[in-house]
């Protein structure tokens, strides 16, 4: 407290030292009250996207005690901070409308817009950016823009330490939609949004949060687990110790550090890269019948012939996919680089680097496990023209690259040590740091999208699926919260091991982790009233776990939404069995699987009956309208369809082109 006769003493001095001392006291009170603002979540920025027809939370931080006034739509709201500084104000349902203006005491947030809002999660084929699957849409990415669609990326993080109050910054914050903006994007999230704003006309807020390569343990609850795997909760709490954590991951980090120096000091870059290098002594290897089994690197150099048309101009190279690492060099200059396996290979060659003549395409491969090797059935061409960035349909200019290469190994290496705690993949570290901070915000339903990194060990997935509905809805309190669950696509998870295998059809019936894990999602939507499946069993690539079709994936997402949130009546989904039973006719048993809807009809493949023994057959089975039958040899007990990793041959569809779920089911006798 300052008293009056102190203030009367510095009256009386210098008229300067006066004047100092009120700007201090002035620049006191400043921050004083900076430290009262208000403070808001992440999600709260100019241009967000607020849930129409439901009630809308507010919230933040504020002093204990603090009043807070929200200002919306000619309205206002008062409330008060509690003694820990947490406030809450929830606005009424509103219709369709903006941009209006948000304020809570002196925040300002423009241009907000009443639509609807949709949550993203999971793992990479969410994460899936415009940027990878472009070719496949080239002119409507280009051409299409749309400032009623809203785009929001939360930043991935983890905490090992219990929920956290909000999310990381992030640079996609409701950014509108546009070619930049939509980049690095979801292609699911953006195609969505497309979608959905071509079908309701409103505006469409996409929120985003997943992280490539997660399992759904990091995304349940810690609560949600105790009781039915008390192991896992334990398991994360061994990462509860933070100088633990640091020294492993510096320990991983110096020991990548050091085995890259020793490879990068013995490899012979320079010489290599050079197009009149003598390659004459090296290996010829045909690239989908080679492998190389070390650790380190290996070249390969291909040798071109690019006639006078073609000399000089910009083009880009299809490099495929190759596992794993890539530095890729043309006429001795860098012009690509991919860090791991998955991003296709497609590197831009400069106008004026390629020369009438011979030129020289020269690959080094980098890996630290496993054995290099080009993935097949991919692009492997240099491409011309304006077109060259498409590949729906392919660009008409093309020079195939051959398929043999001159090899030679660079340095082999052992075994690069890892130490890695990869944080993101440990139970709850991902609902605790980035799915609980996201409520209450309003939304009008949820896509997870997830599921190959449990495909290891599907028989828990269907209860850790229930569990993670389940605390998501708590958390939101809404236990009518819509999910649409996207099942997991075709594709030959025997690519997944790092060794290169001959792409050959799995014609005998076998025991899919991948169809085990589907089954879990299929039985675990089943179950719940409001959750749908979106079947993509036939949008998959054999070769590729990040198969491109991701318009089509958002609009069978869609589909779902439209049947789940909006009850339309009139979408049919993908067929489903309602009824089964078996009868034995003239010594043939037969099957007749009824189904919801009518289907095309005509020989159908891809089915196996069971009898006592276990053992599944392949069994021939015919549509007919909305019945499917099965003959057998035997008595069967089950049935089953699609029943492998990749069921290339499943062909049960929809009048409107929908697959059918693949499926296992006991068959009941008739009466």
């Amino acid at each position: 407290m300052i008293s009056s006769k102190f203030f009367s003493i510095f009256a009386s001095s210098n008229c300067y030292l006066m004047k100092k001392f009120l700007f201090f006291l002035t620049a006191l009170l400043s921050v004083s009250f900076a430290e009262a603002k208000v403070s808001l979540p992440q999600l709260f920025q100019s241009g967000m996207v607020l849930q129409r027809g439901k009630t809308i939370p507010i919230w933040g931080t504020a002093d204990a005690g603090e009043t807070v006034t929200v200002t919306f739509n000619k309205k206002q709201y008062t409330t008060q901070a509690d003694e820990q500084g947490r406030w809450r104000v929830d606005l009424p349902k509103m219709k369709v409308g903006g941009p209006y203006q948000l304020t809570i005491n002196e925040l300002i947030i423009d241009n907000v817009l009443i639509g609807d809002v949709w949550l993203l999660s999971g793992q990479s084929n969410i994460d899936v950016t415009i940027e990878r699957v472009y070719p496949q849409y080239t002119q409507e990415i280009d051409t299409y823009e749309n400032p009623q669609i809203r785009l929001f990326r939360v930043q991935n993080t983890t905490s090992t330490h219990g929920v956290k109050d909000d999310i990381l910054p992030t640079s996609i914050n409701w950014k509108p939609v546009t070619k930049q903006n939509a980049w690095l994007f979801s292609a699911v999230g953006y195609f969505l949004g497309k979608r959905m704003f071509e079908k309701t006309g409103v505006p469409q807020g996409i929120i985003v949060n997943s992280w490539g390569g997660t399992p759904i343990e990091a995304w349940i609850s810690a609560d949600s687990l105790q009781r039915d795997y008390p192991m896992l909760v334990k398991r994360m709490a061994i990462y509860q110790n933070d100088e633990y954590v640091k020294a492993q991951m510096r320990a991983n980090m110096e020991a990548n550090r050091q085995w890259e120096t020793l490879l990068n000091q013995a490899d012979a870059v320079q010489d290599y890269i050079r197009p009149d290098y003598n390659d004459a002594d090296w290996k010829a290897i045909n690239q989908n019948d080679w492998t190389w089994r070390g650790t380190g690197t290996v070249w390969l150099r291909q040798h071109i012939n690019i006639n006078k048309e073609h000399a000089r101009k910009a083009a880009r190279l299809l490099l495929g996919t190759l596992f794993d690492q890539d530095i890729t060099y043309l006429n001795g200059q860098q012009i690509g680089h991919t860090g791991y396996q998955y991003p296709p290979r497609r590197y831009d060659i400069p106008e004026g680097l390629l020369r009438e003549g011979d030129n020289v395409i020269a690959v080094r491969f980098i890996n630290k496990y496993g054995a290099a090797h080009f993935i097949p059935e991919k692009p492997y061409m240099i491409a011309f023209g304006d077109d060259r960035f498409s590949q729906n349909p392919m660009p008409k200019d093309v020079i195939p690259l051959g398929e043999t290469w001159k090899m030679h190994v660079g340095v082999e290496m052992p075994s690069c040590p890892s130490s890695d705690v990869s944080l993101q993949n440990l139970p709850t570290t991902l609902y605790n740091a980035v799915l609980h901070p996201l409520a209450p915000y309003a939304l009008n339903g949820v896509v997870w999208y997830q599921g190959e990194s449990n495909t290891g060990n599907p028989a828990p997935y269907a209860d850790y699926l229930k569990k993670l509905m389940g605390c998501w809805r708590d958390r939101w309190q809404d236990q009518q919260m819509p999910f649409v669950i996207v099942q997991l696509a075709n594709y030959d998870g025997r690519q997944q091991t790092g060794m290169p295998r001959p792409i050959t059809y799995q014609e005998a019936p076998v025991n899919s982790g991948w169809a085990q894990l589907r089954e879990a999602q299929r039985t675990a939507a089943k179950a719940d009233a409001y959750a749908e499946l979106a079947v993509i069993n036939d949008l998959g690539e054999t070769v590729d776990i990040h198969p491109l079709r991701k318009k089509e994936v958002a609009e069978r997402v869609g589909l779902c939404f439209d049947r789940l949130v909006f009850n339309d009546k009139k979408v049919n989904l993908a067929p489903e069995i309602i009824e089964s039973q078996w009868t034995m006719d003239n010594g043939k048993w037969i099957i007749s699987l009824t189904l919801n809807q009518p289907v095309v009809s005509g020989a159908l493949y891809e089915f196996e009956v069971a009898g006592e023994d276990g053992k599944f057959v392949n069994a021939e089975a015919t549509a007919d309208g909305n019945r499917i039958t099965i003959l057998s040899n035997f008595s069967p007990l089950k049935v089953r369809y699609a029943w492998k990793d990749n069921p290339l041959k499943a062909n049960v569809r929809s009048l409107t082109g929908l697959p059918m779920s693949s499926f296992e089911l006991v068959i009941n006798r008739k009466q």
